[in-house]
């Protein structure tokens, strides 16, 4: 049975299909951005962005087997982002997969884009050693979790409000950066002085995270303030996620002995947030396992690569397997 599995990710704005082997390797992955499409909006417009992924679906399977070389027969299944997601852009891959599994007789399985971003770390080679705790920082999500194996994970602790991606992208468009804000405001603070004092939310309350007071504060700054330089509003926005990013990843750490500090997610590629890591690693003696920066982001690979998690589960013994819609797990 050949070892390749085809991973559809649709959970927001962009279309990706990618083909990937059980070792991580990545025989093609071909994203069909919507950045256009909702650059004028400065965030996801879901109407829009559904429609997108409808035109180009199945131009990007295609596209995606063309480039790997191989055909539908050759792949043992298909995995397909389930949830979390923009209700309409879940909708279009998940239709999309089923109806491939039902002609090429392959099973389909529905996978959290949680799980994906988890198992990211390890496209291309085997960077993760066991037990693991992972920072999973995104535009949709910010989560730590404790992984014993790649198919064993707890759920530490998450945002109980907007996650920090969010928050990066609101504060990049109160600096006027455009979409998306993430690396702008990166880019940005490292010519400015974190000398606001901006609030560290939570800071001090376990492992769940806020940041909508955060942004608030930016907000009112800036309001009060017209005449500050943008340069030291978004390094001291930037130095105020870090603090709270990094004490509780330390936190996690202490109570969750691991060998590896995963980050995965948007957020993952910031150079502040890399090196801080870097440093925290080296106190804790853990190894830092960060995925490519291409891999960062959403992607089908790591839909792909999740999929082989479950592909030895007795569920799988039909050409569509039944989806799991719920979305509340790993």
């Amino acid at each position: 049975m050949s070892d390749i599995v085809l991973g559809i990710e649709t959970s927001c704005d962009d279309t990706a299909a990618a083909l990937v082997d059980s070792r991580g390797n990545i025989l093609s992955s071909i994203v069909a951005s919507q950045l256009d499409v909702h650059a004028a909006f400065g965030g996801i417009y879901p109407e829009f962005a559904a429609r997108a992924h409808v035109s180009a679906i199945l131009p990007t399977v295609h596209e995606a087997f063309k480039t790997a070389a191989i055909a539908p027969a050759d792949i043992r299944a298909i995995g397909v982002t389930r949830g979390p997601g923009l209700v309409g852009s879940l909708l279009v891959g998940l239709n999309a997969a089923t109806g491939l599994g039902l002609g090429w007789r392959k099973p389909v399985i529905g996978i959290n884009h949680l799980r994906g971003h988890l198992r990211s770390a390890d496209l291309e080679q085997q960077r993760v050693t066991y037990p693991a705790t992972v920072l999973l920082v995104s535009g949709g999500h910010t989560l730590l979790a404790s992984m014993k194996s790649s198919a064993q994970t707890e759920l530490l602790g998450s945002t109980s409000d907007d996650s920090v991606g969010e928050c990066y992208d609101k504060v990049g468009r109160m600096l006027g950066l455009g979409y998306p804000g993430g690396p702008a405001v990166d880019r940005l603070a490292m010519q400015g002085t974190p000398s606001i004092p901006f609030p560290r939310p939570v800071i001090n309350k376990g492992l769940e995270f806020s940041f909508s007071g955060l942004k608030s504060a930016v907000a009112r700054y800036m309001d009060a303030h017209a005449d500050a330089p943008r340069a030291d509003i978004a390094a001291s926005f930037v130095q105020a996620v870090m603090d709270v990013l990094i004490k509780k990843s330390a936190l996690a750490l202490k109570q969750h002995p691991s060998r590896s500090f995963v980050i995965v997610g948007g957020v993952a590629a910031s150079p502040q947030l890399r090196e801080e890591a870097r440093k925290l690693c080296s106190k804790f003696r853990v190894e830092l396992c960060l995925p490519p920066l291409r891999w960062s982001t959403d992607n089908a690979a790591m839909i792909a690569l999740a999929t082989f998690d479950y592909l030895n589960l007795s569920i799988i013994k039909k050409p569509v397997a039944e989806l799991q819609l719920a979305i509340n797990s790993f």
